[in-house]
């Protein structure tokens, strides 16, 4: 494969993949997302087969189904009706038969508690929550719009590493200033694998930077945000997004949104040569 076309097929799925999770809440269609990347409809479908190893529309139920559980664990005072809506469904009985399929549970029995059983197929809660989280006392504040150079990567884990350290190589290249830099997570590894989380490494770029090579662009919206302080080693990241979306969320007064959380690094422990970490962990909210 030459290298434009690499370019060309990784500047289309980062569209397609952004504008999904964006618009995650509508009743996203191929014809839309084909015209957004400018090729046709056959070229899209299969261009997102070859790249992504997913069919389109099975991607796009499998974010929904994410959202929507992760919605049910943290949003205690939205009904299910609500969170469907949120998450692209436009009626209830469409939305629970999918969801079964999908968890072996019905949204009920999911909201209820029963998912504390699946999450043992990925995590045991009791070994992942540090006491120490429950000294957290995050600001609540508005969060401003960022623009985005970055790369996407697949899983929760120290590949993450080589992710980082090729985007900062381009950073350089490219002469960019590159002193904030944020880690995107879409996903709660109570619910999915951790090698099945999808991750972005990013840094802030100007609004004007126009993307090249494999590097695209995209925007983290103005929103309300918990924001947690938290310094720590590999792997408390994760802890930290149970503690969040498993205990400070159902009793806080708050509920999540479909925006994914992100943590600004002041300290990027993928970039240094040891384990530790500083950031700010944003989590996207709004009152109940």
């Amino acid at each position: 494969m030459k290298k434009d076309t690499k370019h060309v097929r990784a500047q289309i799925i980062n569209e397609a993949l952004g504008y999904i999770y964006k618009y995650i809440d509508t009743n996203i269609t191929l014809d839309e997302l084909a015209r957004l990347c400018s090729v046709s409809k056959y070229h899209f479908h299969r261009i997102f087969k070859e790249e992504t190893g997913e069919k389109l529309f099975e991607r796009i139920r499998a974010i929904r189904l994410q959202k929507a559980a992760n919605l049910l664990i943290s949003n205690r005072y939205s009904t299910i009706s609500e969170i469907a809506r949120l998450c692209g469904y436009s009626s209830h009985s469409p939305f629970i038969k999918a969801f079964k399929k999908r968890f072996d549970l019905t949204p009920t029995q999911w909201k209820n508690g029963e998912y504390l059983n699946y999450s043992k197929k990925n995590l045991t809660l009791n070994e992942q929550i540090n006491k120490d989280f429950y000294k957290l006392d995050p600001l609540i504040k508005v969060a401003k719009k960022r623009s985005c150079a970055y790369i996407r990567h697949k899983g929760y884990d120290i590949r993450v590493k080589k992710t980082w350290q090729r985007l900062m190589a381009f950073a350089y290249e490219e002469k960019l200033a590159s002193t904030v830099q944020i880690g995107v997570f879409h996903d709660n590894p109570v619910i999915t694998p951790y090698e099945d989380c999808q991750y972005i490494a990013a840094f802030e770029v100007d609004r004007t930077f126009i993307p090249t090579n494999s590097i695209s662009k995209f925007e983290i919206e103005e929103s309300v945000c918990a924001v947690f302080h938290y310094e720590g080693v590999y792997g408390d990241v994760t802890k930290l997004m149970v503690y969040i979306y498993n205990f400070w969320l159902p009793n806080s007064g708050y509920e999540a949104k479909t925006l994914p959380a992100y943590a600004i690094y002041d300290k990027n422990h993928f970039l240094d040569n040891n384990k530790d970490f500083i950031l700010d962990f944003y989590v996207p909210i709004s009152v109940v």
